[in-house]
C-alpha cells in the first residue's frame, strides 16, 4: 500500500483538505497522529516504516508552532522512544 492509498481511504484523518492525497508525508503524520486512532498509526507506520515517522516527529516537536497536544506529544515521543 502506498501512502496515497493510505489517506484516501480515511478522509475523516483530513477532513479540512480538498485533495488530501498530494499531502507531504510531514502532513500525513501530523494528521494521523492527531486525529487518527491507533489501527490508523499502525497502518500509517507499516506504509513510511517507524524510523521515518520517528524521524518527521521528532522534526516537527523542534519547530516554534507544534500542532500537537501535550498529551498526545509525550504519549509519541514515550512510544517512539521505546519502539524505534
Amino acid at each position: 500500500m502506498t501512502l496515497r492509498n493510505f489517506v484516501k481511504q480515511r478522509p475523516y484523518l483530513m477532513w479540512y483538505i480538498k485533495n488530501p492525497e498530494h499531502l507531504s508525508d510531514d502532513a500525513v503524520v501530523e494528521s494521523v497522529l492527531n486525529y487518527g486512532d491507533f489501527d490508523d498509526v499502525l497502518k500509517m507506520i507499516s506504509v513510511l516504516g517507524i524510523k521515518k515517522v520517528k524521524r518527521i516527529f521528532t522534526a516537527q516537536l523542534r519547530r516554534k508552532r507544534i500542532n500537537y497536544n501535550p498529551k498526545l506529544k509525550h504519549y509519541f515521543a514515550m512510544y517512539f522512544k521505546k519502539h524505534a
